[in-house]
């Protein structure tokens, strides 16, 4: 079958082939701590054999639920943060029409699946709010504790809106709640009030979690296979065994962490379609908040292409030469769109006449690189034949092994996010949460 690929020849200015192969016997003793869970945050790493081991019985029951969310919802709100939203988000973008929210609903299978706890804002929450008035809507609030504040404030409003607007007892079966197995705050409101309920696996950390039910149950919602999403998953694990440069993985993370040990402290990661913004999204919190920690780190960017070379590409081509590119490829356009010609020609384009706009995108593409290459800027390429759920499911397990490649090549824990409680701690001190009273004196007397 057709797979993604890793292509690295546009780096080799930078490092050479045996600099990436010298860093080979630390990446495959980073890999056998991934598959014997032998290295730091070993306790986290459900999502390794994850896709192989998922029940027929979760699918079919993920499928189910999401059937009867859209047969009786004309919208779905899920709330989450970070992991808890972007993975879904991602892979929703990706495989769906860009304008389906403007277009009629028409097909049975899809559902316009919203998103909310993923900041405070006051006005997105309002307008949100206003649209789901009088609408038939359900919910899905994925939180481990339901207790983050985020999540937790979208669905306190939504929650009582529902129960305003269809009564307590319906609400109850339009609330999905996916949690701790047993214990939180969460766990405790679904049990009491009836809500469905899957499991957030303890030993599967969030920015992980988008190929469990986390991901799943709303991708399921909008329409799109999951089967697909995790068989391609299921073949890319399988290709990612063995400490080789076969092993995708296995190599983007050896040439990354070359370029990093080279000077190269920041990674741009490039799409050349829209529908792939929010792709680089989840892919910045992965590589990001795994990789961030004891000092290190490579920074993760990232563009969206051809219309940030209007912004960005200036800087790229010019500044500072401490990055790096990764460009994500998309060999195959779904649909097909050719350039007319024009009698009077006044923009000078007849010259592109009877060729795809896509055909125009990849010239694009190519050009970008090589300028960039002759800028000085190495060049990864990682090539995805479509945007169908089973290419889609390869390159998340693809850039998730990676990520444990790469977090144990700069010797840090991947799996774990200390510097993520430093704001949490302030905010609650600064609201004067209960519990807080020292922290809120303190904070006060520096502001």
């Amino acid at each position: 079958m057709e797979t993604i690929k890793v292509n690295v020849k546009d780096v080799l200015q930078t490092v050479t082939g045996e600099q990436i192969q010298a860093l080979n016997p630390e990446a495959a003793a980073a890999l056998e701590k991934l598959h014997k869970g032998t290295g730091l945050g070993s306790d986290f790493l459900g999502w390794v054999n994850l896709p192989s081991e998922t029940p027929e019985s979760l699918v079919a029951d993920i499928e189910a639920v999401a059937k009867d969310l859209r047969e009786k919802c004309e919208f779905v709100v899920a709330i989450g943060i970070g992991g808890s939203y972007l993975g879904a988000k991602a892979v929703i973008e990706a495989l769906s029409d860009s304008f389906s929210s403007l277009r009629d609903k028409g097909d049975a299978r899809r559902c316009n699946v919203l998103f909310a706890g993923q900041n405070i804002g006051e006005d997105y929450l309002n307008e949100l709010q206003d649209l789901l008035k009088d609408k038939n809507f359900g919910i899905v609030v994925i939180s481990k504790s339901g207790t983050t504040t985020e999540p937790a404030i979208a669905f306190r409003l939504l929650k009582e809106q529902l129960e305003k607007q269809v009564g307590k007892a319906e609400a109850a079966k339009r609330i999905v709640a996916i949690t701790d197995e047993k214990r939180g705050a969460l766990r405790q409101l679904a049990t009491e009030e009836g809500y469905k309920t899957f499991v957030i696996a303890d030993n599967v950390g969030g920015r992980f979690s988008v190929l469990t039910p986390v991901g799943l149950l709303p991708i399921a919602v909008a329409g799109f296979d999951i089967r697909k999403l995790l068989a391609g998953a299921c073949h890319m694990e399988a290709a990612t065994k063995e400490a080789n440069d076969e092993n995708p993985s296995f190599l983007y993370a050896t040439t990354r962490n070359a370029l990093y040990r080279a000077g190269k402290k920041i990674e741009i990661m490039v799409n050349y379609n829209p529908k792939l913004h929010y792709f680089g999204e989840w892919w910045k919190q992965l590589y990001g908040e795994s990789e961030g920690k004891d000092g290190k780190g490579i920074y993760p960017a990232s563009v969206d292409n051809s219309t940030d070379l209007h912004s960005m590409g200036q800087w790229i081509q010019d500044g500072e030469r401490t990055i790096f590119e990764t460009v994500l490829s998309v060999e195959k356009a779904d649909k097909t769109t050719v350039i007319p010609s024009d009698e009077a020609n006044l923009d000078g384009l007849n010259y592109l006449a009877g060729k795809r706009v896509d055909e125009v995108n990849k010239m694009a593409e190519l050009g970008t690189r090589l300028a960039h290459v002759d800028g000085k800027v190495p060049n990864l390429r990682v090539t995805i034949p479509a945007l169908k759920e089973e290419y889609l499911g390869e390159l998340i397990y693809f850039f998730e092994k990676a990520c444990g490649i790469s977090g144990y090549l700069l010797d840090v824990n991947p799996f774990n996010q200390p510097g993520v409680e430093a704001y949490k701690k302030n905010m609650f001190a600064l609201l004067e949460k209960p519990g807080y009273e020292a922290e809120t004196a303190a904070i006060k007397s520096r502001i």
